[in-house]
This record gives C-alpha cells, structure tokens and sequence, in this order.
C-alpha cells in the first residue's frame, strides 16, 4: 500500500464528488463515486485527503492558525499585520470579531474532512486484484473513525458546543439543521469513540512499513481522549458560573453549572491508560547521555523535536510533512538571511529556572514590567557577566566563536561547552538547559552567520523593520542548529502533536486534583525535570546529584505543575494556549501591556536611565483579552443561514 501523505488538496473532482446530488447530474469526465472507490489510487487519495486537515504544528500554528501565538509565547513582529494581515496577530490586540476569518478554519475546514471520513466508511471496498484486502480496508475505514473523532475534538476545543453528525448525512434532509449539542454530551460520545477505536488500530504502523508513519493508531486515539479529557475536568467547563443561562438552540444549557469531581478521576484514568499503552508499544522520554551515564538535558531536550521515525520513541502522534522551513527562515535573524521576526514573549524568559532549579521571578508588581525578583536564586536584571558559562553538555551554540570553550574534552572523559559568553546580560546567565533551548538574545553568537546577534535599532539584526524581533528576543525552540536560511538547509523532522512529556504532566495535573499526595505525582513530574537538568522534588539527592527541592500540599504542588508545563511544553501547538483557557487564566495573563526588552535601543548597556539603553524592559504592546475570547465566535453569516445555531457565550454583545 502506498504512503499516505498529506496535500491541501487532493483533486477538484474528488473533494466535488462529496456531493451525491451533483454526481448524479456530473459531465461525463467527472469522477464518480465509483470510479473513485474502484481504483487503488484514487481510494487512497482520497484517504490522504480525510488526513489533510491534521494541523501543521510549525508555520500552521505558528502563524496560520495562530494558537501559539495567541498566548505569551511565540511574539511574531506587530509590523507583520501591516504588511501581510493576518488575523491571528491582530487578534493579540483586540481586532476580533464575528467575522473574523481564520486560517485555521476548523469550523468550515474540519466538516468537509468528517463528511470525507463518513464517505470513505460507506463506499471503500477491498481491491483484491489491485493488493487492497479486506483488512487493509478496515483498517483505513478504522483510520478515518479516528479522524472523525479528531476533527470533533478540534471543533469542540476551539467553540465548546457544535454540531454532530454520528453517521453520513443526507444532503437533502432537512434535519441538517439540527443546532449544537451541550459540550459533555459530545465530549461522552467522543470518549466512547476513541476509546473504541484504540481496540482496533494498531500501536505502531513501524514495524509494518516506515512510509505509513503518521497513519492512525491506537496511542494516537488514546492521547487525543486523554488531553480532550483533561479539558473537560478544567475549571472553564467543569462547574463555571459563567455560563449560566447560555442554553442552545434545544433550551439545553450548553454547559454544565456543576462541579465534578469525578471528572479529575475520569481524566487521570485515561492518562495512566495512554502512559501504560505508551510503554507497552516502546514509547519512553528521549534522553541522550554524557560520557559518565549521565543525562545530558541540552542534547535531551534538544533531541525531542529532530529524532525521526523508531528513533523518536517520545512521539505519540506525529505529522510528517511540515514547514518547518518557514518557521526556521523567520526565527533566523534578519542579517543572517533571514525573516527575523518570530520572537518569544519576556514572560517566557523569566519562567525558566534557574540552573540549580530556584525560581527567579515569583510574580509582578502590577504588570510585567515590574518583575518581583527572588533575590535568594541569584537572578539579576543589573549588569553582565564576568565569565563564561561552561556546561556538561555535547550541545554547541559556540561554533566558530573566537575565544569560546568548543568541544572541550574534561578530564573526566564529558564534553563541556559554552552556553553563555563572557559579557552577556547577567538576565541570561546561569539559567536552566531549556532556556537556552528556547532563546536568541541580543549579543549571543549566532553560528551560522560567525558573529553576535545585534537586535538594536539599525543594527544587523534590529528593527526599525519589521523584521525584527519587537521583544528583543528570537525564537530558538524546534529550529535546528544545523539550519542555514542563506543556502536553503533545513533538515527534516517530522511535526509533533502528542508527545509523551506531556502525557506525564497531564497525568500529575489531573491526579493531583482527585488524589492529591498520590506518589505518582511527583514520579512523573520528576521523570520530566531529570530529563531536563533541574533539581527533582522530594528530599535528600536526586538522580542528578542535585539537592532535592521540597514541595507539599495540593496548591504548591499545583503551581509546580503548572511552572513545569510553562517550561516544558512552550511553543508546542498551543498547548500553553488551551491551558490558559481551560485554568480560566487566560484574561489574567493575557490582558496586559507587554514587555521586552527597548527595540527602539541604540546601546548596548542597561543603564535605567539612558532612553536608548537596549537592556531594560519595556512596553511594546498593549494584549487585549476579553472574556468572549475564551471560545472562538461563529462565523455570523453561518449563524445567518442556519438558525438552530447560537453564538458563542458574550460574543452577541459586541
């Protein structure tokens, strides 16, 4: 059997044959139904077109689909919306509206796939004179119950109360309009769905053939149920006063006004079911070790996003072709051939750790511009560095840089290498592995074009452009350091949508509200902060040879689920996003002015008073985020056709 691949578009004919109707009235050189299902090729096809709406999670959510950058993390140039538009970007300021259109197009864009999947069901047939047996076809038709499933859940995360069709529609019934249903009753069916589904797919398509990697399995059915239920325990659908008095078309309200416990219960099942299943098919964390058996967390974490195929067993749910090209091309700096203006918000910078796992900011004093410092981590935003910083580790972001520790071979038998030169913002210094996993700062070399960054005004790599980061940061996470805009190098990796770090944190999130003290708790958070290069919780030394960090009681704890899923899962397909949302923290964290670092600076100093001191945060734009913004609004000429639907809650008042 062929790969199947995923394309925007399959073939005019196949995608127009959705429509009985206007088969039966086709030209002659139309395809029908049963041209399409009678031919290997074409029934294959039309597979990859049910697969196509599977999200790109490099440019399509970076930029097109713009969850990532719809929370406070990816921070794409403002000055790209006077060029180019783009909804996404202007959403971050309050230019939403109920005729908003999005490229993310779940509303219009994930029916079409569904209606596609319900159509394969009903017509594909085995082939045996073409190789396609009965078997191969049950387990596409299983593939596409899969992503009818999926599609749902999109649509369900992004608008709370949709439309369900549980079978293939007739296009001249006039119960099409048939209005939403309350989200839990759909979150139910779904529940049953996938679950039933993961019986019938396989754990991995690998060990039949490397071409079907991405195909449906069983762990992608079970992370998508386990991450959908994780969402429905959340305080925004499990209890939320909100919405009292927000019914549907129907009169039923399209939440519930009660609080579930169990929900928390119901959700960390499926977690421990999907982390069992995981390990059952191989999955594990991706770890890669120094010469002494230690983790080496930089190559580690690193490692996640570029290990492909059975080599990757951290992928849960993977999409093999994106364009991580163009992400790459605009988190390159401007004067290194590139678009230079992906860049990545100060409140992601101040949430790593720092390397001995303290936190350094424990909150702000009326915005973010006025951090609240925690002076015991020895985290400072005054003056720069006296030495270099030099880690345990095979990761290199010092090639070719005069002076540096490259590759230097201890003792002891490890590699050690520069992280942070001499003369960078103490900001910056002695800070966890992931953080210099994620961020390009003014002054830091940039191997690629064999100098230091330079974000200032007029400088190489600053505005007054639009590309330039307006934060005076670049985006570092998923871009290889074997990248090179100039000559077009941009090695392949596959998308990663569900990964097994995440499966453990929503694990110890969900346990912690119905069972909290649960030893597996802090097991799996644990599992993710060793791989990762900080202190782990508990007394006495951990697996590192840090001294452990106490923690107790459900909030503390909390918030240290939280802190970690900040820093672990950033910039990964709007996770950070749909946390905000589903917490009911989104208008606290989002409704702000926002800060960065001076990007009308001309000096390279953080004299406080100096205007043109680069060095010193400052406001660059004004985040508006209303409580309307915590469901996408339906489109209003949909509402206008079709009046079984009801607008998304508060979105009639604007």
């Amino acid at each position: 059997m062929k790969r199947i691949i995923y394309i925007l578009l399959i073939s005019a004919g196949i995608f127009i044959s959705g429509c009985e109707d206007f088969i039966d009235n086709a030209p002659d050189d139309t395809l029908t139904m049963e041209m399409v299902f009678n031919d290997r090729t074409r029934m294959e096809d039309w597979l990859s077109g049910v697969y196509n709406k599977i999200p790109d999670p490099y440019w399509g959510f970076a930029c097109s689909y713009s969850y990532d950058i719809l929370s406070d993390e990816l921070d794409p140039s403002q000055r790209w919306i006077t060029w180019w538009g783009g909804t996404g970007i202007g959403w971050r300021v309050g230019q939403w509206f109920t005729n908003s259109g999005w490229n993310g197009d779940t509303w219009a864009g994930c029916p079409i796939r569904i209606r596609s999947a319900y159509q394969f069901i009903e017509n594909a047939h085995s082939l045996p004179d073409q190789g396609v047996s009965e078997a191969d076809i049950e387990n596409m038709k299983n593939e596409c119950r899969f992503l009818i499933s999926y599609y749902y859940w999109m649509m369900l995360e992004n608008y709370g109360s949709i439309p369900v069709f549980k079978g293939l529609a007739n296009v001249a019934d006039p119960d099409l309009m048939r209005g939403q249903e309350p989200f839990d009753d759909i979150v139910d069916w779904l529940d049953a769905q996938l679950l039933e589904t993961s019986k019938v797919l396989p754990a991995t398509w690998l060990n039949v053939s490397t071409q079907f990697y991405g195909r449906a399995t069983s762990i992608m059915c079970l992370a998508v149920r386990a991450r959908m239920l994780l969402f429905a325990a959340s305080p925004l659908v499990n209890g939320n006063d909100w919405y009292k008095g927000f019914n549907n078309h129907d009169g039923r309200p399209r939440f519930s006004q009660s609080y579930d416990p169990a929900k928390w219960k119901r959700a960390a099942d499926a977690c421990k079911d999907l982390i069992d299943a995981a390990h059952a098919a191989g999955h594990d964390l991706v770890r890669e070790y120094n010469a002494d058996g230690s983790i080496d967390p930089f190559m580690s974490c690193y490692d996640v996003f570029f290990l492909r195929g059975d080599a990757n067993k951290e992928i849960l749910f993977a999409r093999p072709d994106c364009s991580y090209g163009s992400f790459e091309a605009h988190c390159t700096p401007r004067g290194a051939a590139g678009n230079g203006g992906m860049g990545i918000t100060q409140t992601l910078v101040d949430a790593f750790y720092m390397k001995d796992g303290s936190i350094p900011i424990t909150g702000y004093g009326g915005n973010y511009g006025s951090p609240i410092i925690n002076t015991e981590s020895g985290y400072t935003e005054r003056g720069f560095s006296t030495r270099k910083d030099i880690r345990k580790t095979k990761f290199n972001l010092y090639r070719k840089c005069p002076g540096a520790t490259v590759d230097s071979v201890g003792t002891d038998g490890n590699t050690y290498n520069q992280v942070a030169a001499a003369g960078t913002y103490n900001m910056y210094v002695n800070r966890e592995p992931r953080f210099y996993l994620t961020v390009i700062w003014n002054g830091e070399w940039y191997h690629q074009a064999n100098r230091e960054t330079r974000f200032m005004s007029n400088e190489s790599d600053g505005g007054p452009t639009h590309d330039a980061p307006q934060g005076g940061y670049l985006n570092r996470k998923k871009v290889s350091l074997e990248e090179n805009n100039r000559n077009g190098i941009h090695p392949y990796r596959p998308g990663i949508l569900y990964r097994l770090g995440e499966a453990y944190l929503n694990y110890a999130e969900a346990l912690n509200e119905c069972d909290p003290g649960n030893q597996d708790i802090l097991k799996y958070l644990n599992l993710i902060r060793e791989r990762a290069g900080v202190p782990q919780y508990g007394t006495g030394t951990d697996s590192n040879g840090f001294q452990m960090i106490t923690i107790s009681g459900q909030d503390e704890v909390r918030q240290a689920i939280y802190r970690e899923r900040r820093v672990e899962l950033c910039c990964e397909d709007g996770i950070r996003l749909f946390d905000l949302r589903r917490w009911k923290k989104a208008q606290e964290v989002l409704n702000q002015p926002m800060y960065g670092m001076n990007f009308s600076g001309t000096e390279f100093t953080d004299d406080p008073v100096n205007p043109n001191a680069f060095f010193k945060r400052t406001q660059y734009l004004n985040r508006v985020y209303e409580r309307k913004y915590y469901w996408w609004p339906i489109y209003q000429d949909e509402i206008d056709k079709d009046p079984t639907l009801v607008q998304s809650p508060f979105w009639n008042a604007e």
